[in-house]
């Protein structure tokens, strides 16, 4: 019998594999000098456009965020994944780039401003959209937003390009352009600096994106997504040369052989809802990679996780926006409760609020959850907990040991009330400062804070 052969591909994996290493993709990234330009925007509107023009594009999102990768998945129907050069090791981040295996292009959005990255560095760096474009050889599309300026634009532009740490610069797309007059003084100047100007996008305000405390309005929770997505296609079809655009793609040449993560179990049951939605994609791609079955239950919909499953994974979200709907789900509790008297289950974030005995929220109203773990959250007076994480872990979780080394990342706004539960790990920053949270361990059940982005090797 002849070797299996990739969905939508006439390659064998082994040969496909061979064959990106050999001549991955070009690409590019999405980048701006600060976050709030528009780089979103600019991302999801290339994707569609040149998706409608019959290309073949994979998006992947700097850094940690959960919610920017669904929207990509949605504009470009290709599943994007995170690339993350502070947590991932170099076979993990070659494993999420196998991704991009017949591809006829590369986009990847980048976070923050294009030099920002952790205070200090990790696994391969500090995280930074630059550093992706170098590592891959990507040339980066600067995306500026010029409301209240002109010719400073272009300064800015050049001082990015000519940072000791620069990619080599594709060009800029200007953003909130005023009027012809507006986008002609800019171009000039970008013309006598010798920087490429890609397009200019009018003001239109009936294209922005929802948002909320932790970023845009997911993309599961848009009815209209698909009627944005068009328009966005549209909009930048209109005002940006994407011929152009995509012939300043470049390829940083050979990619080494990739290591997917391990699954924490063979039968996981996922929670997976508005409330449970913050999830990296490579993760989940990891484990289905190595056999294990995914079973999806939608607590807020008052399901019990699968009976036959060996680990129950509550990941992060918003239970905090679903906090009494969680409350009253009874066959949820139940279930969950059953399951942990033999078998493991893991929060993270979210996941770990609703393990606790109650959820406080923005009004101070105090919500029962689960009480598998002795602690409450509360948001009644919120403060923002950000940024990446080290973890050695004290006692096990599903799939780890103790000891294991785990690199991470933490995002919420609630405060930990009253812990009586054995601490689960040993928490750090990027800087190495001891943090407080360090989640916590209660017979079968465990949990924190801490969103896992990778083990260390």
């Amino acid at each position: 019998m002849g070797e299996a052969v990739e969905p939508g591909t006439d390659m064998p994996p082994q040969a496909l594999a061979e064959d990106l290493r050999h001549a991955p993709p070009p690409g590019l990234v999405i980048a701006a000098p600060a976050s709030g330009i528009g780089k979103t925007t600019v991302t999801l509107g290339l994707l569609r456009a040149l998706r409608d023009d019959g290309m073949t594009v994979q998006a992947f999102k700097n850094g940690p965020d959960y919610i920017d990768p669904g929207f990509h998945t949605a504009a470009g129907t290709r599943p994007s994944y995170n690339l993350d050069l502070w947590a991932m090791d170099a076979p993990l981040v070659d494993a999420v780039l196998s991704a991009a295996a017949g591809a006829d292009l590369v986009l990847s959005e980048g976070a923050m401003g294009l030099y920002d990255g952790s205070a200090a560095p990790g696994v391969a760096g500090r995280g930074s959209s630059a550093e992706v474009a170098t590592r891959f050889g990507w040339p980066a599309v600067l995306v500026l937003d010029v409301a209240g300026q002109a010719q400073t634009a272009a300064a800015i532009a050049y001082g990015l390009a000519r940072h000791p740490d620069a990619p080599p610069l594709a060009g800029v797309i200007l953003n909130h352009v005023a009027g012809a007059r507006h986008e002609m003084m800019i171009r000039e100047e970008m013309a006598r600096l010798g920087i490429t100007v890609f397009g200019a996008l009018p003001r239109r305000s009936d294209l922005a994106l929802p948002s909320r405390h932790l970023g845009l309005v997911q993309a599961e929770e848009q009815p209209d997504l698909e009627l944005v997505l068009s328009r966005l296609g549209a909009f930048l079809r209109d005002h940006v040369d994407l011929a152009g655009l995509v012939a300043t793609a470049r390829s940083g040449g050979a990619q080494g052989a990739g290591a997917w993560p391990a699954p924490p179990a063979q039968r996981i049951a996922f929670a997976r809802d508005a409330a449970f939605s913050f999830a990296y994609p490579h993760l989940i791609e990891g484990w289905r990679r190595a056999g294990a079955e995914i079973l999806p239950f939608s607590p807020l919909a008052d399901e019990a996780p699968d009976p036959s499953a060996d680990l129950v994974w509550l990941p992060g979200g918003y239970p905090e926006l679903h906090a009494g709907r969680l409350a009253a789900c009874d066959t949820f509790r139940a279930g969950v409760t059953r399951f942990a008297q033999t078998r493991p289950v893991h929060g993270e974030c979210g996941g770990y609020m609703v393990l606790g005995e109650a959820l406080i929220d923005a009004q101070g109203v105090r919500h029962r959850m689960l009480g598998l773990l002795r602690h409450a959250t509360s948001f009644r007076q919120r403060r923002l907990h950000l940024g990446y994480r080290r973890a050695e872990l004290v006692a096990p979780i599903p799939g780890q040991a103790p000891g294991a080394r785990l690199f991470g990342h933490e995002f919420h706004y609630a405060t930990l009330l009253d812990p009586r539960d054995a601490p689960l790990a040993r928490i750090r920053d990027a800087q190495g400062n001891p943090v407080p949270e360090t989640g916590s361990a209660r017979g079968t059940v465990t949990g924190s804070f801490f969103h896992l982005i990778a083990a260390a090797a």
